[in-house]
């Protein structure tokens, strides 16, 4: 039952939950997608207030994301709808917009902001 990460320990024991859910990719019921919701909101609540991140930019991020999930470019054709546009930003050629942003954070369950 997710409830309110107040430790270091209970954000641990948190991200291993999640990361089981995540394991089930595509195959997670609506009751465990909305639990990981969840999880990964409270998660991101700790994290913003305990650790003093340094300032990243939106591409750092993504490539964090896609590197904590191990994924690869051919995994957010979704998000980008093309592959030479996944390419061009995966690679900082192409900077991120707001609608790319808003479908990286659906994707990955965290804030549009991150990406902006």
């Amino acid at each position: 039952m997710p409830v309110v990460i107040q430790t270091e320990e209970d954000n641990d024991r948190m991200l291993a939950e999640a990361e089981k859910l995540m394991a089930k990719g595509e195959n997670l019921s609506p009751e465990e997608d909305a639990i990981l919701r969840l999880m990964a909101k409270l998660i991101q609540d700790f994290e913003e207030k305990f650790y003093q991140p340094r300032d990243v930019t939106p591409l750092e991020m993504l490539h964090h994301l896609m590197e904590a999930r191990g994924l690869k470019q051919s995994d957010l054709l979704e998000v980008f709808g093309s592959k030479g546009i996944a390419s061009e930003v995966i690679n900082g050629k192409r900077s991120i917009s707001k609608t790319q942003a808003k479908a990286l954070a659906k994707f990955f369950g965290v804030s549009a902001d991150l990406f902006i």
